[in-house]
């Protein structure tokens, strides 16, 4: 049957709206009837936004939504959460209604965007990777000599297509470092692939291989870190997200024996643009300073230090 058989290929391909699509056609429903079963389930949900839905003009993104795609599943008599997995959670903004902001370009966010984009097109990485980020967790290290020793990352992903096997992570050292002595480590959830460096952009950028590809939907954690120590004294460390969603946490550990005298947090519009939202941050008795995003947005985030 010919209906039956694109049905399972786009519940395995996706995207949502074809295999949306796809659902409807094998079954022979109609949206009213649909909209009408959905309601004697008690979910509320209006032609308009079916019919938006497998066009691929909306997406399903606010909780209530989610709540109606799984009783999409039951009235279409589809596998459980087989519709689900094809849609990219919006993490923790899930509630706001707002529709995701679009991506940031990477020259919006890095003065060295140049360098960046040609070390990812040399390892072939697509504009998104295939992936969202759930939740990262970094961690900065300064030195006695009030360098970058080096950043340590806890990270979960999430495959919004089939067949993703790599993460790429970025490390953008401060003016004057060495890229060819950054080192690249994979503590958990991956190994180090290609590593490619641009000197003059003090850029290092590492391919993180998973164990096993990923289907969309599927997460993986990953635990890795890049070291550097080989830059002149900092004060401050920026991170640019090019997409919004998701949760970060940055924390700065200082060495003892060398603290600043204040922290602040502070956001960024673009990589040349004045600092934004500055708040000061409390250093804590072991030298570290922190905060925590609980959903991102496309731009920078970063902390800053004074040293006297």
């Amino acid at each position: 049957m010919p209906h039956r058989t694109e049905l399972a290929e786009a519940l395995r391909t996706g995207p949502f709206d074809a295999a949306l699509r796809a659902a409807l056609a094998a079954r022979g429903l109609a949206l009213h009837r649909v909209q009408h079963r959905l309601a004697q389930r008690g979910v509320r949900i209006g032609v308009t936004s079916l019919s938006y839905w497998q066009r691929g003009l909306r997406r399903p993104e606010r909780p209530e939504s989610l709540r109606a795609v799984r009783a999409l599943e039951e009235v279409l008599e589809l596998p459980p959460r087989s519709l689900l997995r094809l849609l990219v959670p919006r993490d923790a903004a899930a509630g706001d209604g707002r529709d995701r902001p679009p991506p940031r370009p990477y020259r919006s966010l890095l003065e060295s965007a140049a360098a960046v984009t040609s070390l990812l097109a040399e390892l072939g990485s697509p504009a998104d990777g295939g992936l969202h980020t759930v939740a990262h967790f970094e961690r900065v290290r300064i030195g006695a000599g009030r360098e970058l020793l080096a950043h340590d990352s806890r990270q979960v992903v999430r495959a919004h297509r089939d067949g993703v096997d790599r993460y790429l992570a970025i490390h953008h050292g401060d003016p004057g470092c060495d890229v060819r002595r950054v080192a690249v480590r994979a503590v958990d959830g991956c190994r180090v692939g290609r590593i490619r460096r641009h000197e003059g952009a003090g850029v290092v950028v590492a391919e993180l291989l998973f164990d096993a590809r990923l289907h969309a939907g599927d997460t993986a954690l990953l635990d890795y870190g890049f070291d550097d120590g080989t830059g002149p004294p900092s004060d401050e460390y920026v991170r640019g997200f090019p997409f919004g969603g998701g949760q970060y946490v940055l924390q700065v550990a200082f060495d003892p024996a060398v603290l600043p005298v204040r922290c602040h947090r502070f956001t960024r519009a673009a990589h040349d643009a004045a600092r934004q939202g500055v708040t000061e941050l409390v250093l804590g008795g072991r030298g570290t300073a922190h905060f925590f995003e609980e959903s991102l947005s496309p731009g920078l985030l970063g902390i800053a230090w004074e040293w006297s």
